[in-house]
This record gives C-alpha cells, sequence and structure tokens, in this order.
C-alpha cells in the first residue's frame, strides 16, 4: 500500500492505495476538498458560511446542502435539540472562534426552532437572520464520503481517513484510542467494508473542562461520555451518530439507521452494542 498525506479542513488525511495515485485523481481530490471547504468551513472569512452569518441571506445551494442538513433535522430530532447546526456562534463564545482565540466566555445556546431560521432545498440555502452554520457533527464525514467516491475507479483496497473519520475498501485493524491516554488503545475495531467515525473530548480542547462537543440547548461542554465510534455504510451517517452517541437519544437513532457503535464515559465505562465490530481490552455494558 501507498500512502498520499496532506492537511485540510484542519485536519490530517491519509489516502492509503495499492498504487500511487496519479497527478489527476490527486488534483480532483483537492478540488473537492477545496470546494467544501469554500462553503462551509466557519474559519474563513470567504466561506459562504461566513458571509451569511453577519445578517443572513441565501446562497447557492451545494450538493452537499440537503444530504447534511436533512440528516441535522434527523439527528436533531433524535437528541431532542441537543445538536443543532447553528452551533457556531456557540462554539465561538467558548473561544473557538475562527482566530482560535481560545478565549472562553460564557455558554451561548444554540437557536432552538433552527429550522425556521435555516431553510434549504436542492437549489438555495437560507438562512433568515445571523447565525454561524457549523456542519462538524457530520461534515467531516460527508467529505470523505465525496473522497472515496471519487476514488471508486481505482483497483483494489483503499482508505480514506480524515483525522480518525474513515472509509475502508477491504479491510483494516483500526486501534480505538483512549481519551485519557493518547498512548493506550480501549479495543481495536476490525472494519471491513465501510466507515468507521470516532469523536473525543480530549480532541479539539482548549481548557479545563473546553472542547469542541456541545449541547447546543445549553452551549455548554458535554459531560457524561468521553469518546465514541461508530461503524456504518457511509461516513457521514457513522459521524452523526458518533455526535449523537454523546445524548441520550444517539443509541435510538443509530439502531434505526443500522449503525453499530463503542462509547467510553467520562468514568471509564464502556457500551456497544452487539454487532460493533470490535475487540474492547475493558469490560463493556451491552446495549442491544
Amino acid at each position: 500500500m501507498t500512502t498520499w498525506r496532506f492537511d485540510a479542513i484542519g485536519t490530517r488525511w491519509e489516502v492509503e492505495t495499492e498504487s500511487a495515485l496519479d497527478a489527476e485523481r490527486r488534483s480532483e481530490v483537492e478540488r473537492i476538498v477545496a470546494d467544501f471547504d469554500a462553503t462551509w468551513s466557519r474559519f474563513r472569512p470567504d466561506s459562504t458560511v461566513t458571509r451569511l452569518s453577519s445578517a443572513g441571506g441565501e446562497a447557492l445551494a451545494t450538493a452537499d446542502a440537503a444530504p447534511m442538513l436533512e440528516a441535522f433535522r434527523e439527528l436533531s430530532a433524535a437528541t431532542a435539540g441537543a445538536v443543532n447546526p447553528l452551533i457556531g456562534d456557540s462554539l465561538a463564545a467558548l473561544g473557538y472562534d475562527a482566530e482560535y482565540s481560545l478565549h472562553a466566555g460564557a455558554p451561548v445556546p444554540a437557536p432552538q426552532e433552527w429550522t425556521r431560521t435555516l431553510t434549504w432545498n436542492r437549489e438555495r440555502l437560507r438562512l433568515a437572520s445571523a447565525a454561524m452554520i457549523d456542519v462538524g457533527a457530520l461534515g467531516k464525514g460527508r467529505l470523505v464520503d465525496l473522497v472515496t467516491d471519487a476514488l471508486a475507479g481505482i483497483d483494489g483496497a483503499l482508505v480514506v481517513d480524515a483525522g480518525g473519520d474513515m472509509t475502508v475498501r477491504g479491510e483494516a485493524r483500526i486501534a480505538l484510542e483512549h481519551p485519557f491516554d493518547p498512548t493506550r488503545a480501549i479495543g481495536v475495531a476490525t472494519v471491513r467494508d465501510q466507515a468507521l467515525c470516532a469523536s473525543a473530548i480530549n480532541r479539539r480542547a482548549w481548557g479545563d473542562g473546553l472542547h469542541h462537543v456541545l449541547d447546543a440547548r445549553t452551549g455548554a461542554p458535554v459531560t457524561t461520555w468521553a469518546a465514541t465510534w461508530a461503524f456504518a455504510a457511509d461516513a457521514m451517517h457513522a459521524d452523526a451518530v458518533a455526535t449523537a452517541l454523546f445524548f441520550d437519544g444517539g443509541p435510538e437513532l443509530a439502531h434505526r439507521w443500522g449503525v453499530e457503535w463503542v462509547r467510553m464515559s467520562t468514568s471509564g465505562r464502556a457500551e456497544r452494542t452487539p454487532g460493533a465490530p470490535v475487540e474492547l481490552f475493558t469490560t463493556p455494558r451491552g446495549r442491544g
């Protein structure tokens, strides 16, 4: 296997293929990533979401808008509003802003009636008032899927890994990083022809109790669950479930979507579904 590494959307990417990708395929991947970033990055002053954030308005919808926002609608309903694509201002209030100030103020809840503020169809994306869209709960997974689709024509095994959110064609053994000690693993997953996405409170953390997984209803970081892993047919749904599992309703959404999962609490307790393709090194509590 050969590995192509590059940095994009704030994370390290690794694309593993049996033969090195030619310049044309690399250019296509780079174009897909750049287009996604130009639309959805709240860290870019020239992105679509940044332009809309100041006063609202409308923009042409990319092909990503409807699939992601429809998934957000289900995700938000399942978690009783805890997950919300208008969480951007809540993240910024705690210091995770476009300037990476990392200076935390008081928590700011996200708009709860978000589907009235943010509307979409396959042609247009509209914000009725100022708000910052952040698709981080599932956006990286969606981009992993887009890159994987662009490489569908290559022969042999394939792994597209964006900082731990990945798709695998073939089989790969993946360690599940311990959220409190990155030198250790809580188990090993065997991923076959599917996606694996993970989330943890030790990633994108910048202070005591400050990290990127917020409850949109309060604007405050979650405290019950420390890390999640989700296995699905595509990375967008795996990424969405990895976020949902930090909240009540997450396991039920995973069941409806046919997603297997593992999660670890901040007290060190592990839970898993019986079908999750993992060997845990801790004693888990099973879930149906």
